[in-house]
């Protein structure tokens, strides 16, 4: 499961962070690294983007970005 398919209020472990070149190096400095927990907190009311919350803060992220990390929900 991606991370762009996670419902709001769902809590999941990241397992892989996808991505090419900066995008993938942006979300690793973001704090978006495996093992890490992540849960959905909002989600626009068009869809893009989405809020988790993970290591202690909000993070919003584009669906297009979302979609590159794998995770498993708890």
């Amino acid at each position: 499961m991606t991370l762009d398919k996670l419902p709001v209020g769902g809590t999941a472990v990241i397992r892989t962070v996808g991505g090419e070149g900066n995008l993938r190096l942006r979300l690793l400095d973001m704090g978006v690294i495996p093992r890490t927990r992540v849960t959905v907190t909002r989600v626009a009311p068009m869809g893009d983007p989405v809020e988790v919350y993970l290591r202690g803060y909000t993070l919003s992220l584009r669906l297009e970005d979302a979609a590159k990390v794998e995770v498993e929900p708890v």
